[in-house]
């Protein structure tokens, strides 16, 4: 009983520390740079985190197996990922946008595992047979770190195409107004007779070659950490899928047998392959890897949560998960 009332005391409190960060972070993206709210929302992630840590070892410890046996353990393992590698990012990377992503991811898994699984599927239960191996912990914590990973690096992609959409993003945009220099620009207009209306027309031109300025830079670092990332998901999902065939092998003699999951984890492998390949020996960039990479974003949840919801195959206990 201790157990249950302290697993309901971290999962509330830590949704509730998800979702006040959320607003923190996407409200001082929009209106203002804070540097309390900085803190607040590094400070914040950290407790949410160890909230959810916490909560996943009250279940570890009451239930007698890695909380990874059901949709709702694997949903909240899925928010303390994506907790972590926001805070990773945060030490590695000063880019205060990260969180605006990271953050929602986090919130978003949190809120589905607790207020849109039924009540009933959350409850710990005995592992079926097919479960009740020590590749549990390697084969599926490599499969959910490797989907929080990918995803992330996928919605980094689609923030790019969302910020770069009808725009080129190749900096400078506004080039073409400042011919032959910036400073031959200045010295015509300063030396005019109508300095007052050429001032307010400088000001705005450069307001606009700062707004793109900004844009590009922000689409640069979009691309950058979306590659770095889907680059970290990507052995990990390697990881995952050879160690559940080395499991599959164990528990139904065979190492594939074209099972539902099986299929779509290594449609998902190959999506993901095809979008390093072409990054890394294509010298794809921008918009064309990151059509590539927001398909995978896709993939991934038809694998995790469609092919589940079907309950068909081998994985078919998995539509519990």
């Amino acid at each position: 009983m201790i157990f249950i009332i302290l697993e309901r005391i971290l999962a509330h409190t830590s949704f509730f520390l998800l979702f006040l960060i959320t607003l923190i972070f996407w409200g001082k993206t929009i209106y203002t740079r804070n540097e309390k709210l900085d803190h607040f929302g590094k400070k914040g992630m950290v407790i949410a985190y160890s909230c959810v840590t916490g909560f996943l070892l009250n279940r570890w410890i009451y239930s007698g197996h890695l909380p990874l046996s059901n949709l709702y353990e694997s949903s909240m393992f899925l928010s303390w990922s994506f907790s972590l590698i926001h805070i990773i990012l945060e030490v590695r990377s000063p880019n205060f946008w990260l969180g605006t992503i990271t953050a929602p991811s986090a919130m978003l898994t949190h809120a589905f595992a607790t207020l849109g699984i039924p009540k009933e599927m959350q409850q710990s239960a005995v592992l079926v047979p097919a479960l009740q191996s020590n590749w549990l912990m390697m084969h599926v914590s490599m499969m959910m770190l490797s989907y929080a990973t990918l995803l992330l690096g996928s919605l980094l992609a689609i923030a790019f195409l969302c910020i770069s959409f009808e725009r080129n993003t190749d900096f400078p945009v506004y080039y073409y107004d400042t011919k032959p220099s910036i400073f031959s620009f200045l010295r015509r207009d300063l030396h005019s007779s109508n300095r007052e209306k050429k001032g307010s027309f400088l000001q705005k031109k450069f307001c606009l070659l700062s707004i793109d300025y900004r844009r590009w830079r922000l689409t640069q670092q979009l691309d950058h950490w979306s590659y770095r990332i889907i680059g970290l998901g990507f052995p990990l999902l390697t990881i995952g899928i050879l160690s559940g065939a080395v499991w599959a092998n164990e528990a139904w003699g065979s190492y594939w047998s074209w099972d539902p999951k099986e299929t779509w984890a290594l449609i998902t492998w190959l999506i993901f392959a095809i979008y390093l390949h072409t990054r890394m020996n294509r010298g794809w960039q921008g918009r064309k890897s990151a059509i590539v990479a927001s398909l995978g974003f896709l993939i991934i949840w038809i694998c995790y949560l469609g092919v589940n919801s079907l309950g068909r195959g081998l994985h078919s206990y998995g539509w519990l998960i």
